[in-house]
């Protein structure tokens, strides 16, 4: 059972649900620390007093707001903790929207949130349950870590969970990174549609980390006195490099359809001819078949 984090309330409109709140997912990236490679000792980051230059202990230390620069205000948690917030100790629901709807880049960090005891049994179920058959989620704001958030209240599988979103006026605008308007032939894209087509899978499940599992072999390898291990053969760096798209588009999918086992054909787009309606006629047939080879392949696996 994963350590709880936070405990509170569902407030659903007058319906109340005790929750607790546990890490939806867990960190297994290396972790180093700082060291002096002289005699391999610890560095440590230490917090010192700017005015008398005594190193503190985090008991000495506290919050204050900066109102001028001779003038600190202090704010005690104890002050932070009584402030009159209705999402003090509730994540309060405020609407609900179609799940779909919600721009990703808002979403943060996920939490699980679990019934409190078995009078929050039913009424945990019940919200769960209405978000099942509406494809909803409720859009709801809670007060953690002295700051009031925004979040998003969603299912996965039979547990409520807990997305932290950022506010509206926290997500920059990519319209000034977005490139020059460019011409696209029909083929290219559907070249790409192909392409797409041929990687579509319903499994995820067995990707890994291949950054951690070098690591761990280099970690070995210097425990046990070894040469670390270089770069694989192969393993050239992608470059920038502008190359034909429509070539590429071509080798993407003969390979993709070659890691599936699939027979490629002859992968090459020709230049269209004037009879392009008839050729537009093949290409969803095509597609189809590709689906096919796919959902053959993928039969008997667990969705992700």
């Amino acid at each position: 059972m994963p350590s709880t984090v936070w405990s509170g309330a569902i407030s659903f409109g007058l319906v109340t649900i005790p929750i607790r709140v546990s890490a939806a997912s867990q960190d297994h990236s290396i972790h180093f620390h700082q060291v002096h490679l002289e005699d391999m000792g610890r560095v440590r980051t230490r917090k010192v007093c700017e005015l008398d230059g005594k190193v503190l202990d985090q008991r000495d230390i506290g919050k204050g707001y900066e109102l001028t620069k001779d003038q600190t205000v202090p704010v005690t948690d104890a002050e932070l903790d009584q402030m009159p917030l209705p999402t003090a100790k509730a994540i309060e629901i405020v609407a609900f929207v179609d799940r779909e709807s919600v721009d990703p880049v808002r979403l943060a960090d996920s939490y699980y949130l679990s019934a409190d005891g078995a009078v929050a049994a039913k009424p945990y179920v019940l919200l769960r349950r209405a978000l099942e058959r509406t494809s909803k989620a409720a859009v709801a704001k809670y007060a953690w870590h002295n700051r009031e958030r925004l979040g998003l209240l969603s299912i996965r599988d039979d547990a409520l969970v807990l997305h932290s979103m950022k506010w509206p006026d926290e997500v920059r605008s990519p319209a000034e990174l977005a490139p020059p308007a460019v011409d696209l032939d029909e083929d290219e894209i559907q070249q790409a549609l192909e392409l797409m087509d041929s990687m579509t899978t319903d499994d995820i499940s067995g990707y890994r980390d291949r950054y951690r599992d070098a690591m761990e072999e280099l970690i070995e390898a210097k425990i046990e006195g070894k040469e670390p291990p270089t770069e694989t053969e192969g393993g050239e760096a992608k470059t920038g490099q502008i190359v034909d798209l429509m070539a590429a588009l071509n080798a993407s999918v003969k390979q993709a359809q070659e890691s599936r086992g699939e027979e490629s054909g002859d992968a090459t787009v020709h230049e269209m001819r004037p009879a392009r309606k008839s050729a537009a006629k093949k290409a969803p047939a095509k597609k189809s078949a590709g689906k096919k080879a796919a959902a053959k392949k993928t039969s008997g696996r667990k969705p992700a």
